[in-house]
């Protein structure tokens, strides 16, 4: 699956997924859901917005 860049498009990254013939319209939602997640990630960063790792750590602990 191909990693999302700022300079990419939102059509690019769409067109772009290595899709089988039969795919549904459910995966292509979850495929398009998670680039949309990565592609928020990498602007979060380089916008200097980033969560440290201690809080990651502690709510991981509590979802189990």
């Amino acid at each position: 699956m191909p990693v999302p860049t700022p300079a990419m498009s939102t059509k690019q990254i769409v067109e772009d997924l290595p899709l089988p013939d039969d795919v549904s319209l459910r995966d292509i939602a979850q495929k398009i859901e998670f680039l949309a997640g990565v592609r928020q990630g990498l602007v979060e960063f380089d916008n200097g917005e980033r969560i440290p790792i201690e809080e990651i750590e502690r709510e991981l602990a509590e979802m189990e």
